[in-house]
């Protein structure tokens, strides 16, 4: 994935520097942004950009993205933390305390803003934003949202000519689209000479049928919009959850493949069924293209 790329290798590392001159705010400060400058890779401001638009990743998951084992992603987090570059909590559960969240830090943030070429206070980061997602009802789905993404990644790293060659956000889709669909991310996963854009949505139960259903008119409208069609992706936590789903995801306009995914069965593996099909599942790069199964709608209504 570009974001794991060397295209921003260095860029920001003078501005850094430039940072701790010109915004002095006191000796500790300013001696923790040179060792920044110092001390900071390549992939730890892959990292920084990725907190940045995604807002909170688990220790597992950025090990997923760039590391070869959690072990070295662990020790690699922790010297970040104390660096400043990232911020971390957990979460308890009634089966003890979770794993490690991380989000942007205030010198991870010092990092994104040094590389755009912009003061910090122009980079819309802001640290009680972040630490509210501790406590934030949506912390399950965000992660769960971006654990797909991560996973897509962790199978391209073990696969020859195989990347995941965008990964858009919530809010980045919210931007390019505004109210017209409210995708839980966008991708675009590559094996080969095969290109599979696709827009996911992220369920964890709480949303009603009829909702479901309605989100379809405006991927529908999406699609006549840029005049062409993109597999919507919907996960699923549980069998009986898309069962019942896949009964009311049907739109001609629209193609949809459907999954269930977890520890053992990642979504670059054979989950999904597209909408129509009956079996068997599909590896994500082998849904082909989504023509395919509007074709199967036609097919259906004959």
């Amino acid at each position: 994935m570009s974001d794991m790329s060397g295209n921003a290798a260095h860029r920001g590392e003078d501005r850094i520097r430039h940072s701790a001159v010109s915004d002095r705010d006191g000796s500790t400060r300013d001696d923790r942004l040179y060792e920044l400058a110092a001390r900071i890779t390549e992939r730890d401001r892959a990292i920084c950009r990725l907190l940045f638009e995604h807002r909170v990743l688990t220790t597992f998951q950025i090990a997923e993205v760039g590391f070869n084992s959690l072990r070295k992603a662990q020790e690699r987090l922790s010297l970040l933390y104390a660096l400043e570059v990232v911020d971390r909590f957990r979460r308890r559960s009634w089966s003890g305390t979770g794993p490690f969240h991380f989000t942007l830090g205030r010198a991870g943030a010092t990092v994104v803003a040094a590389e755009r070429g912009i003061p910090i206070s122009e980079l819309g980061w802001q640290r009680a934003t972040t630490t509210a997602l501790a406590t934030s009802g949506q912390l399950a789905h965000l992660v769960g949202c971006n654990g797909v993404f991560t996973s897509l990644i962790a199978a391209a790293r073990n696969l020859p000519d195989a990347s995941l060659d965008e990964w858009w956000s919530a809010r980045r889709c919210a931007a390019a689209w505004g109210d017209a669909v409210r995708p839980d991310g966008y991708g675009v996963y590559v094996e080969g000479d095969v290109r599979l854009p696709f827009l996911l949505e992220y369920d964890t139960g709480s949303e009603t049928l009829s909702r479901l259903e309605a989100k379809l008119l405006g991927y529908a409208a999406l699609a006549r919009a840029v005049e062409h069609p993109t597999w919507v992706c919907f996960c699923f936590l549980t069998p009986a959850r898309e069962a019942s789903a896949r009964s009311v995801l049907i739109h001609p306009e629209v193609p949809v493949a459907t999954a269930v995914v977890g520890l053992d069965a990642g979504p670059s593996g054979p989950v999904w069924l597209a909408i129509g099909d009956v079996a068997p599942r599909l590896r994500l790069i082998d849904l082909g293209h989504p023509g395919r199964a509007l074709g199967q709608h036609a097919r259906s209504r004959n």
